[in-house]
């Protein structure tokens, strides 16, 4: 099995022979896909990504959820943590280049609550069948949702939807006991 470093070098190599218009067309059927599934169209607030260019495409699906009445959480990061925050149409430019909402307040914000949706679509730069997410290596939702999410009280956990071009599907990643595993991947 090959190392995390080594996936990701891999998947860039593979993300590098497409142009930025060849993934947004690639991303329409997964986007369709996603936004017919029954976790999406069920759950009235969702945790998404804003898409940075080698990733599936999501800046036009998350329009259309907030145009069908949903909440839509964008994760912020402030220091080495993630927090979330409701989206907004006015984002700005964050740590790596991700768009993100503009409020910096953390503090009595709805969005920065845990639990507070009902599913949350993820990106990776590889994932498995058996749901291991290979991050990029800074481990932004493995810390929040292990510190937030994953934790002993009775409150429902969320469904967790990674989302890939089918060339980030691999037989196996590497993992550790700490790695986001979804409950499914959509590619």
């Amino acid at each position: 099995m090959n190392s995390k470093q080594e996936l990701r070098r891999t998947i860039k190599q593979q993300k590098q022979r497409y142009t930025q218009e060849e993934l947004r067309k690639q991303s329409e059927p997964i986007i369709s896909r996603l936004l017919a599934h029954p976790a999406i169209r069920q759950a009235s607030t969702i945790l998404f990504y804003h898409s940075l260019p080698d990733e599936v495409y999501t800046h036009d699906a998350i329009t259309r959820l907030v145009n069908d009445g949903k909440q839509i959480l964008l994760p912020k990061v402030i220091g080495e943590r993630m927090t979330l925050l409701p989206y907004s149409a006015h984002l700005q430019q964050g740590a790596f280049g991700i768009y993100e909402p503009e409020d910096n307040r953390e503090e009595d914000n709805p969005g920065t609550k845990p639990r507070l949706f009902q599913t949350a679509v993820i990106p990776g730069v590889a994932f498995d069948s058996q749901g291991h997410r290979l991050g990029r290596g800074k481990g932004y939702y493995d810390r929040y949702f292990n510190e937030n999410i994953f934790t002993t009280d009775n409150l429902p956990r969320p469904y967790l939807i990674g989302l890939c071009f089918p060339f980030q599907l691999l037989e196996a990643i590497p993992a550790e006991p700490h790695d986001l595993i979804v409950d499914e991947v959509i590619c």
